[in-house]
């Protein structure tokens, strides 16, 4: 993962957030996303991914038209053309069509047999220092199939190249941004390495609704707390937030938690009854540290750790979380840049709330879009709702 200091892509510099301005936030915001607001994306070409859209909607209670079915290669790559002439111009032809008195789609919902990337046209070669990974950045027009659909409404009316900052980023809430929250779309992806972990994922959500996500929460940061009064970026600013999610899971009083902040990783079979897990670094190199109870979401802070979901051969976190038991984890499909993760303490954060679902807690702390990081997971998964 490289960390870079030039200004224009330097990190949000907004303070460290505790839980009190968390609450004062979720009273600003709209209710939590219901089934009737989302819309499910399968791929035509794949008789498993509309099987597995029919199953996810009668699971959730989705109504049946909101399903749409494109017709595309299945493949986890396609080309910006394939993206937009067989995806992103069907959906938007279908939410346009929709009267917004009876019907308004705020999340999209990307089924297994979907692309995972889209690729740039020609990759520039490969170079170094910091300047050079700027110029590759601009040049750089891959992203996330998903990250890309949540500016499905813009009809690409935006700079394609580099990230943009997502209007929904509590950090760049008061900041006059490019893109407007109306603008954008909620989306999260029903996907593995099987049909049969897909389904595992949408029972195991529902599932552990009912109970509430019980078991131990493991954070894996490298150093120890710098405190409070540090500026903080790059490296140093994630592996604080890790420091921070840590504890407001253990000031929630959910469950036990444990932090290890030496510079060894958690060794294997040390982390049983994993509920919760944040972690880094180790690049495509899934350690098995863990049991994982029903409903688990965790992810780890390394490059390119949503490469795959399908290689059988890979030890990418994303998919290999999967396999092993999660219900919900996130990644990035290339070279995402340190400053462009998902924040740990606010994601957590919102999750342990109970206010907003696991893609609502996700938009929130995801600081850029039209780039590289994916949800896996249901949309609508309430691990600790709280009903007002």
């Amino acid at each position: 993962m490289v960390e870079l200091k030039q200004k224009e892509f330097s990190f949000w510099n907004a303070a460290l957030l505790v839980i009190g301005v968390m609450l004062i936030f979720f009273q600003s915001q709209s209710q939590a996303l219901e089934p009737k607001e989302i819309l499910v994306i399968a791929n035509g070409n794949v008789k498993t991914s509309i099987a597995l859209a029919i199953y996810y909607l009668e699971k959730r209670q989705i109504p049946k038209e909101n399903l749409i079915k494109v017709r595309i290669p299945e493949s986890e790559v396609c080309t910006r053309t394939d993206y937009v002439i067989k995806i992103a111009i069907p959906v938007r032809n279908y939410l346009r069509q929709l009267d917004p008195m009876e019907k308004q789609i705020r999340c999209l919902v990307v089924m297994y047999g979907l692309p995972l990337r889209i690729d740039t046209p020609s990759s520039p070669k490969t170079q170094t220092g910091t300047g050079e990974a700027i110029n590759k950045i601009l040049n750089d027009k891959s992203s996330s199939l998903d990250s890309e659909l949540t500016l499905l409404r813009l009809e690409e009316h935006y700079s394609i190249g580099g990230w943009l900052p997502n209007p929904y980023f509590l950090g760049f809430q008061g900041q006059q941004l490019e893109i407007k929250k109306e603008d954008v779309l909620m989306v999260s992806r029903l996907d593995a390495p099987t049909v049969q972990i897909v389904k595992r994922i949408i029972d195991d959500s529902i599932a552990a609704e009912k109970i509430g996500l019980n078991g131990k929460a493991y954070f894996d940061a490298r150093w120890s707390d710098p405190g409070s009064n540090v500026k903080l970026s790059g490296y140093s600013y994630y592996d604080k937030s890790i420091h921070l999610a840590a504890d407001l899971v253990k000031k929630s009083n959910l469950m036990p938690v444990i932090l290890d902040d030496s510079q060894e990783l958690f060794k294997e079979n040390s982390c049983l009854n994993a509920a919760l897990y944040c972690g880094w670094y180790s690049l495509a190199k899934y350690i098995d540290a863990f049991t994982w109870q029903r409903g688990a979401i965790g992810f780890h802070i390394a490059s390119s750790e949503c490469t795959t979901l399908k290689n059988a051969n890979s030890q990418v976190w994303c998919k290999m979380l999967l396999e092993k038991g999660v219900a919900a984890t996130l990644g990035p499909v290339g070279e995402p840049y340190i400053d462009t993760f998902t924040v740990p303490e606010l994601f957590f954060g919102f999750l342990i709330q109970g206010h907003l679902t696991l893609v609502e807690c996700y938009m929130v702390s995801t600081p850029y879009l039209s780039w590289k990081m994916a949800l896996i997971g249901d949309p609508l998964y309430f691990p600790f709702r709280k009903i007002k």
